[in-house]
């Protein structure tokens, strides 16, 4: 019999440029979605949304977000342009996680961060449960708020991350992982 804590000791990520199709269904991505928003929530403020990219859009979020690259330096790279049209069109769906933060709540601003960044690590333990590959990139375009304004975030909300989602085209190999003695110790007083 498995430990139940073999999902954990198991999940790795996938390289985005190694998912494909198939994506989960409808049925199978609704119910990875409800698992993924069952996360800590203090003050229950629910401090995060989820958006889809899938099919042509991803294409056009790339190129769009290639054209601020470009104004931003005009002598990118055309491998730089190519890799930034293309960055989001590997998996066949991209989730971006958003974080909405609100300023006037009792609850730290980086509680309801954190709060965002579990549904993201839940997609990515969800997803691996069901035989998905899954990876959480950030990169530029999640820290700029003309990537904000293009995914029509408000002001109060920023991209936690975006996860690729899909099926993986080769068995992924784990990393080296941290010695948990290096990282354990007991306080005392």
């Amino acid at each position: 019999m498995s430990s139940p804590l073999a999902l954990l000791l198991q999940r790795h990520s996938a390289p985005s440029r190694q998912l494909s199709e198939p994506a989960p269904d409808e049925a199978t991505l609704h119910a990875l979605l409800e698992a993924a928003i069952r996360v800590p929530d203090h003050g229950k403020l629910v401090p995060f949304r989820l958006i889809l990219l899938r099919d042509k859009a991803k294409l056009h979020f790339g190129e769009q977000l290639t054209a601020m690259a470009i104004r931003r330096d005009p002598d990118l790279p055309e491998s730089n342009r190519e890799k930034e049209r293309m960055r989001y069109t590997f998996a066949p769906l991209v989730i971006a996680v958003i974080a909405r933060v609100d300023s006037n709540s009792k609850i730290p601003e980086i509680e309801q961060k954190l709060s965002a960044g579990c549904v993201a690590h839940n997609l990515l333990l969800g997803a691996y449960a069901l035989g998905y590959g899954a990876q959480w990139l950030t990169g530029w375009a999640a820290y700029d708020r003309d990537v904000a304004a293009l995914l029509g975030l408000a002001e109060n909300e920023h991209v936690i991350g975006f996860v690729h989602l899909g099926t993986p085209l080769i068995d992924i190999p784990d990393r080296d992982r941290p010695v948990l003695t290096d990282l354990l110790s007991n306080w005392s007083p």
